[in-house]
């Protein structure tokens, strides 16, 4: 009888190799650094594209295109990287490289998931940002056109039925239901708790991060649970907080409640209402007040601008050093919009644009347009008389 022969050697090498191939998924502290070097350079890009802009076109253009410069720039990043299958400058930083999770077996992204993912989370939120204002205001429309035939039918002391009191419970908030920012939140969460998915879009086009090297133990990353659980209280008290408020509201207007003699309008603020006196509403308001101090205070929203610089009694003292009418005339002009102060209104460094102007400016980009002086929104300042 033959002896068995040796066992072959590869066998145990071929292991080990299939076995130092298999790299970890990246944890989460590993992807929010990733997204934030890449938000980082996207900004950069966006900047430099912003500042290009102003020197051929005028600082007029570039402010009115600057959230399509941005996405613009987001764009042309990604198409650079990502669709050309390379990795990101965030990705090379955090040692990181995107696979596709589609199938059990880890691979590298396709040319249609890339180029999925880059229209996702590029065009997007642009084509949302511009169609979820019109939606609203078609919405809003109809549902006020609706609720006002419904309340001219009904009597006196007729009280509101289900499905009028539905739709003026999805008038009053309709800018929460149509709004993205619960998925969004939905999407924080289950990434805090898996640490899978940062971006909706990657988990649409189901792409992951891996690491390009193997871990040892004391490399070894915690995750973001707490922060989960956080997130989940505060969704959980906010939807208790609103729903008690939906419930007080609906009894507030059944058959034979009484009525209050205080309304709190806000933090701290309790003003008593008159139930012999005359009808409250008989003041005139404005239809639709924005949340925080209008909405509190009822104080009137203006139309038109307060002060309008093309009278040259208005706000003398603008421009009162100029030698000349013509001069006069141009330091009294906005440099953003090129027209005549509209409620001029000063920054902290001196120089004088109009309010909405420099506000729009300082939401984009927190810095003076003239000298590059960081500038806080709270601390512009209108000018009066």
């Amino acid at each position: 009888m033959s002896e068995p022969g040796p066992e072959p050697r590869s066998a145990a090498p071929a292991v080990a190799a299939r076995a130092s191939m298999n790299y970890p998924f990246a944890t989460s502290p590993d992807i929010l650094r990733v997204h934030q070097k890449d938000a980082y350079i996207s900004a950069q890009l966006s900047s430099e594209a912003s500042n290009i802009l102003r020197l051929l076109l005028g600082a007029r253009f570039a402010h009115k295109y600057a959230g399509a410069t941005s996405s613009l720039s987001e764009l042309m990043y990604l198409c650079l990287t990502t669709l050309l299958g390379n990795r990101t400058l965030g990705e090379e930083y955090c040692d990181v490289i995107q696979v596709s999770s589609a199938t059990t077996s880890l691979s590298l992204p396709n040319l249609l998931q890339r180029l999925s993912y880059i229209m996702s989370v590029t065009l997007t939120p642009w084509a949302l940002a511009h169609t979820l204002p019109a939606l609203r205001r078609r919405l809003r429309a109809k549902l006020e056109h609706s609720t006002a035939r419904q309340r001219a039918r009904l009597k006196p002391t007729e009280p509101a039925s289900r499905g009028l009191r539905l739709q003026e419970y999805v008038l009053k908030h309709l800018d929460t239901l149509t709004s993205l920012s619960p998925i969004y939140a939905v999407s924080l969460i289950a990434f805090y708790f898996t640490g899978s998915y940062y971006h909706i879009s990657k988990r649409l086009t189901s792409l992951r991060y891996i690491f390009t090297k193997r871990l040892g133990p004391h490399e070894q990353r915690e995750g973001y649970e707490v922060l989960g659980v956080l997130l989940v209280l505060q969704i959980l008290v906010q939807s208790v907080l609103h729903v008690r408020e939906t419930i007080f509201a609906f009894r507030a207007v059944e058959p034979g409640a009484t009525a209050p003699t205080a309304a709190i309008v806000g933090p701290g603020i309790e003003l008593p209402v008159s139930v012999t006196g005359s009808d409250p509403t008989a003041v005139p308001a404005p239809k639709v007040l924005p949340p925080g101090l209008s909405s509190n205070t009822n104080t009137p929203i203006l139309t038109e601008p307060r002060y309008e610089l093309t009278n040259s009694s208005t706000l003398a003292f603008i421009g009162a050093s100029a030698d000349s009418p013509s001069e006069k005339e141009q330091q009294r002009k906005c440099t953003l919009c090129l027209e005549a102060y509209k409620d001029p209104s000063v920054t902290t460094c001196g120089h004088v644009f109009c309010w909405e102007c420099v506000m729009d400016w300082v939401r984009e980009k927190p810095e003076c347009p003239l000298c590059r002086q960081s500038i806080l929104p709270q601390k512009v300042l209108p000018l009066r008389g």
